[in-house]
């Protein structure tokens, strides 16, 4: 990628901010990552009418969100390799049209099964996007002000989960579920055309070959794995074969890729990159926090609709101060970070996460709005302090011949740390209603008489004052690798002075 580096490398070298032609490249990504978070986030409050307009059982319409998420982590793998292979910019269009096409199709979908297959293809196409979007923008700033470009392309992160379950509300509420889909098509033609004119091009460099082996190991593995956390929720636990079978095999695919990887001289994704303990720490805090985000994304909306009995709208309305927290503070972390390094940025944003999760572990069925939205605000904050920060970390640890392959592993650690977590707070909570509401549960909420629980009421919310408090826990559980990662940034600034202060010794005169 050494080519590539230097064709998207023009920056400048002063202290204030980036140059138009690293701004415009932000666009492109930006753009991106809105198409791939909203087809993500949106689709979840259409499940219901998509199951009666199209005529199939919530189990079986309940695909077309997990078929997306298969394929998404799918491809992951493949991207470092199809980067390096064909060129970012060359991938990003084609991707990118795939990917305005499939939305097409969905939204032209006859059927439960056709509008499965085509949100497959979109999945694909969506899950190269943003980690294209990640490498060019990194190597068009480089390490030293990756923390500034992480906060550009965290913004639309942060903010999809909130905003897309509004938007795709008032899509199906006033317009129809089609335009969930359709709406794509203005976004993705007006990226593909900034793509186009503003991406800049690159050589592709095709000295590496595919590890077919390694693409038959990760990609079905980190599938199945997806797959088998998918169904935690819906079968009420890890006991049941369609949990366990696919979670078994997924982690033994995997396992298996690990030692393949480390002992062939092109792997599909070098795993062999995370022996750097800098590079470690970063990707481990980015899973753990994948945990505590995505679980408690999960449960948070389940809260207001089961115990206040809001609708699927009135939920992303109630969600939008933590989008909006986290955009306000992610302008100011991104130079924090540059500066300061993200280890430090991220303990105090697990520290503002843990302290608005600690409150929503005190809920009850009269916790009043407003002492909610403060902590979903505190909570937002948080998390434009940590999630960001600690990606940007672990690019600024990455060399950039190492950025297209190193970047496919930090996406499917992440991608399997939210699995993970929305899968361990989807059967806690389950497990706590039943024992509160006894036959019903998150799998069949439809059992659970919404805002209308009577006497019933304090015992639901104290189901998820429980779940909470595993959320404030998987939330801490950051701070270990924070801690090593604050440090290992702090020896390798240590180490980078002492070579300038030997650079500039060598050019004084004897």
């Amino acid at each position: 990628m050494g080519r590539v580096s230097s064709a998207v490398g023009k920056r400048i070298d002063g202290v204030g901010g980036f140059d138009r032609h690293v701004w415009a490249i932000s666009v492109v990504v930006v753009m991106g990552a809105i198409m791939s978070i909203l087809s993500t986030t949106s689709v979840n409050v259409a499940l219901s009418t998509l199951s009666r307009e199209l005529d199939a059982p919530i189990s079986h319409i309940q695909w077309v969100v997990t078929a997306y998420l298969l394929a998404l982590a799918t491809v992951i793998p493949v991207t470092g390799w199809a980067a390096e292979r064909f060129g970012i910019r060359r991938l990003w269009l084609s991707t990118g049209a795939v990917f305005v096409g499939a939305s097409v199709l969905c939204g032209m979908a006859w059927s439960a099964n056709s509008l499965i297959a085509f949100r497959v293809i979109q999945g694909f196409a969506g899950g190269m996007i943003m980690p294209l979007g990640m490498m060019v923008l990194t190597l068009a700033v480089g390490p030293a002000r990756v923390g500034r470009a992480m906060s550009v392309i965290g913004v639309p992160m942060l903010l999809g989960p909130t905003f897309g379950p509004v938007l795709g509300g008032l899509l199906v509420q006033y317009v129809g579920w089609q335009w969930i889909f359709y709406m794509n098509v203005p976004v993705g033609l007006a990226g593909l055309a900034l793509a186009w004119r503003l991406l800049p091009a690159d050589r592709p460099e095709g000295r590496h070959r595919l590890d077919w082996v390694g693409l038959l190991l990760a990609s079905p593995g980190i599938a199945l794995l997806t797959f088998g956390l998918a169904e935690v929720p819906g079968q009420g636990g890890v006991a049941h074969p369609v949990v366990y079978v696919p979670l078994l095999a997924g982690a033994t695919l995997l396992a298996v890729f690990i030692w393949h990887a480390r002992r062939t001289d092109d792997p599909l994704i070098d795993v062999r990159l995370f022996a750097s303990l800098r590079l470690a720490a970063a990707s481990a805090t980015t899973f753990l926090l994948g945990l505590a985000l995505f679980g408690s994304l999960l449960v948070l909306p389940l809260y207001f609709q089961i115990v206040h009995g809001e609708g699927a709208l009135a939920t992303g309305l109630l969600l939008i101060p933590q989008g909006l927290a986290s955009a306000a503070v992610m302008p100011l972390v991104g130079p924090l970070t540059d500066r300061f390094g993200g280890g430090r940025v991220v303990l105090v944003g697990v520290m503002l996460l843990a302290l608005g999760t600690a409150v929503l572990t005190q809920v009850g069925a009269d916790t009043p709005y407003p002492l909610l939205l403060a902590a979903l605000a505190v909570r937002g904050l948080g998390l434009g302090a940590s999630m960001m920060p600690a990606m940007a970390a672990a690019y600024a640890a990455m060399r950039p011949e190492t950025v297209p392959r190193a970047t496919s592993g930090l996406n499917v650690m992440q991608r399997v740390g939210g699995s993970i977590g929305a899968a361990v707070l989807a059967v806690i909570l389950n497990v706590q209603i039943a024992a509160a509401l006894p036959g019903a549960g998150t799998a069949a909420r439809g059992a659970v008489p919404a805002g209308d629980l009577g006497p019933l009421a304090d015992a639901v919310a104290g189901a998820f004052g429980v779940t909470f408090w595993w959320a404030f826990w998987l939330t801490l559980a950051a701070i270990p690798a924070a801690l090593v990662l604050a440090r290992q940034e702090r020896h390798a600034r240590d180490r980078e002075a002492v070579q300038r202060a030997r650079e500039v010794a060598a050019h004084q005169p004897a």
